[in-house]
C-alpha cells in the first residue's frame, strides 16, 4: 500500500496521467448509467486520498472550462429570460428564504458541540447558509448537455435562475470588500457594448473551422481578462461577451464549435473540485449534517416555481437540476477565511459538501422522468390553477403532419411536407426566437417540448386527421423520450425520426418508430437525387438511366 501511495503522491499534472486516471472513473460511472462528471470527482476525491496533488496545470485547465462554459451559456441566453418572474423572482424569494433557514439550522446544530460548530456566531452562521443557497451553474448544464436536454424550457428557468444567483454573488464579493470593481468598470462595460456591432460583423467573417473556434477563445479569454483588470470576476466577463453576440444566427455554431474543447477542459475543474478535498472525520460529518438542506433547497424551488404557474413536471425537472451546492459557495467560504469570520477547515467542510452533492443529484437527474412519473399524481395536486403563455393549450385542428423539432432538418421537412400538404403541416420547437422567426415567415409553428408528456396534454386527444410525426430533435436521447411520449399519448400512425449512428435504429423502434433517417449515410444519397433532378430534366433523366 505505501508503494501505491508513493506512486500516486510522485505524479506530475504536467503528464498526462491525470487523464487516463479521470478515464477510468468516468468510464465505469457511465456504464452504471451515471454522467461521467461523477468519475471525475470521484477520481479527484481518491488522488487526494492517496497523497496527490493538482498543481498549476489543472487549475489552469479547470479556470479555462469554467470560462468557456459561461462564454457558451452567453452565447445561448437573451437577457428578457431573466426579466420573467419565475426566474428572476423565483431565485430570489429562494436566496432568502434558503439563507434564513440554514442559518437557523446551523445555529441549532452549533449547540450540538461539535467541532467547528460550537464556535460559530450568528455572522458566521449567515456567511455559511449564504454560500449554501447557490447552486451549481457547471453541474447544471452538464447534465443538461449530457441528456440533450439544453434547449428544454426547464433548462432554460435553471440557467436563468443560477445566473441571476451569480449576480448575487458577485454583489456580495465587491460588498465583502474582497474585490471592489476598478472605477474603470463601468466605462469597460460601456466600451464593449459600443463594440458589439464590430463584435459581430467579425463573427460573421470568420469562416466555418478553425478562425471561428479561436474567435471563441478569444472572446471568452479577452472578457475574462477585461472583467479581471477591472476588478470583477473574469468568468463574468466571458458570460457577458457571450451574452453580446447571442444575437446573431452564427452564435449556436460557435457555441457547437466550442463544445469539445470545453468538456475537455471541464474535466479539470471536477478533478481539481475533488483532489483539493482533505477530509478528516469531522469535517466529513459536518458535510454530511449540511447535506441534510438539500431536501429543504429542492422543496422551495418545487414550492416557488408552481406558485409562479410552473407546471409539476417543470418544476420537478428545474427543482433537481438546482438541489445540489456551488462552486460560489466554496468562493464565498474562501471569502469568509480570509476575512477571519471562518476557520480554514470550513474551506474543507464546503468542498466535501458540494463534492457530495453532486454525486447525490447525478443520479436523481438521470432519472427525474421516472421520478416525477412516480409521483405525479401527487404533484400535480400542486399545480397552479392559471397557466404560463407558453402552457396554453394548442389546437392542431385537421393538421395531418406534425414536425417536432425546426431547427435545419426540420425546417426542411416542413416545407417539402408544405409543398404536398399545404397547410395541414403544423411544427413545434423549444426555442422562442426560432418559432418568433418561423412564425414571421408564415409558418405555422408552435412552442412546446415533444419529449415531455405534459406537452401532449396541452394538445389534447389524438385526431384521427394526424397520419405522420416526424422527430427532427437535436439528439437521440430527445428523439427516443418523444417517441415514448407520443406512443404514450394514443398516437397510432407513422413516426419517423432522424439518427446520426446506426446502434441508435433499435432504441428507436423500441420506443415505436417506423422509419429512420441517417443524417449522415443518407445526405449523399439525397444530394446525387437532387443533382440528377437539376442537371438531367425528366426526359434526359431516362435516356441516362437507359
Amino acid at each position: 500500500m505505501d508503494t501505491l501511495v508513493s506512486l500516486f503522491a510522485s505524479i506530475n499534472y504536467h503528464d498526462p496521467a491525470w487523464i487516463g486516471i479521470a478515464y477510468v472513473f468516468g468510464f465505469v460511472v457511465w456504464q452504471i448509467g451515471l454522467p461521467p462528471l461523477v468519475g471525475f470527482l470521484i477520481a479527484g476525491f481518491t488522488l487526494n486520498l492517496l497523497g496527490a496533488q493538482g498543481g498549476e496545470f489543472l487549475d489552469i485547465m479547470a479556470d479555462i472550462g469554467v470560462t468557456l462554459l459561461l462564454f457558451s451559456i452567453g452565447l445561448k441566453l437573451h437577457i428578457r429570460q431573466l426579466l420573467r418572474p419565475e426566474v428572476w423572482a423565483t431565485a430570489t424569494l429562494h436566496l432568502i428564504a434558503l439563507t434564513l433557514s440554514s442559518a437557523i439550522f446551523i445555529i441549532l446544530l452549533s449547540v450540538s458541540g461539535l467541532p467547528l460548530l460550537k464556535d460559530l456566531d450568528y455572522n458566521a452562521a449567515l456567511i455559511l447558509a449564504f454560500a449554501l443557497s447557490f447552486s451549481s451553474t457547471v453541474f447544471a448544464v452538464k447534465v443538461f448537455e449530457d441528456k440533450g436536454e439544453m434547449g428544454s424550457p426547464y433548462a432554460k428557468v435553471s440557467i436563468g435562475i443560477l445566473i441571476v444567483q451569480d449576480i448575487a454573488a458577485v454583489v456580495f464579493l465587491a460588498t465583502s470588500a474582497a474585490k471592489l470593481p476598478s472605477p474603470w468598470a463601468a466605462a469597460a462595460i460601456i466600451g464593449l457594448i459600443a463594440l458589439k456591432p464590430v463584435l459581430i460583423a467579425l463573427l460573421k467573417r470568420a469562416g466555418h473551422g478553425e478562425l471561428l473556434l479561436l474567435y471563441g477563445l478569444l472572446l471568452a479569454s479577452g472578457g475574462y481578462a477585461l472583467f479581471e483588470l477591472v476588478s470583477l470576476k473574469g468568468d463574468l466577463g466571458a458570460l457577458f461577451l457571450g451574452i453580446l453576440v447571442a444575437s446573431h444566427p452564427k452564435a449556436s455554431e460557435l457555441a457547437k464549435s466550442l463544445l469539445s474543447l470545453k468538456d475537455l477542459f471541464l474535466v479539470g475543474f471536477f478533478l481539481s473540485i475533488g483532489i483539493a478535498v482533505t477530509p478528516t472525520v469531522d469535517t466529513v460529518l459536518i458535510a454530511l449534517l449540511l447535506i441534510t438542506i438539500i431536501p429543504l433547497k429542492a422543496l422551495l424551488f418545487f414550492l416557488f416555481l408552481t406558485r409562479l404557474k410552473l407546471r409539476t413536471r417543470m418544476a420537478t425537472f428545474t427543482s433537481l437540476a438546482l438541489s445540489n451546492f456551488s462552486e460560489f459557495g466554496l468562493i464565498v467560504t474562501a471569502i469568509g477565511v480570509a476575512k477571519g469570520w471562518l476557520s480554514n477547515d470550513w474551506l474543507a467542510v464546503m468542498a466535501i459538501a458540494v463534492v457530495m452533492s453532486f454525486i447525490l443529484a447525478s443520479p436523481l437527474n438521470v432519472k427525474n422522468g421516472a421520478i416525477y412519473a412516480r409521483y405525479k399524481a401527487w404533484l400535480h395536486k400542486l399545480e397552479h390553477s392559471k397557466r404560463l403563455e407558453a402552457d396554453s393549450t394548442i389546437n392542431l385542428g385537421r393538421t395531418k403532419a406534425l414536425v417536432c423539432g425546426m431547427g435545419r432538418v426540420g425546417h426542411g421537412a416542413y416545407e417539402q411536407l408544405h409543398r404536398s400538404l399545404g397547410d395541414y403541416v403544423v411544427g413545434i420547437d423549444t426555442q422562442t426566437e426560432k418559432i418568433n422567426a418561423h412564425q414571421q415567415a408564415g409558418r405555422k409553428v408552435f412552442n412546446g417540448d415533444a419529449s415531455n408528456p405534459d406537452f401532449w396534454l396541452r394538445v389534447g386527444r389524438v385526431k384521427p386527421e394526424l397520419e405522420t410525426v416526424l422527430l427532427c430533435l437535436p439528439n437521440h436521447p430527445t428523439n427516443l423520450r418523444a417517441a415514448t411520449a407520443i406512443r404514450d399519448w394514443g398516437f397510432t400512425g407513422h413516426i419517423a425520426a432522424i439518427t446520426k449512428y446506426e446502434d441508435e435504429i433499435p432504441e428507436l423502434m423500441e420506443a415505436g418508430v417506423n422509419s429512420t433517417f441517417n443524417i449522415y449515410a443518407e445526405v449523399g444519397t439525397g444530394f446525387a437525387e437532387n443533382v440528377l433532378e437539376q442537371a438531367y430534366p425528366p426526359e434526359e433523366n431516362t435516356s441516362v438511366s437507359g
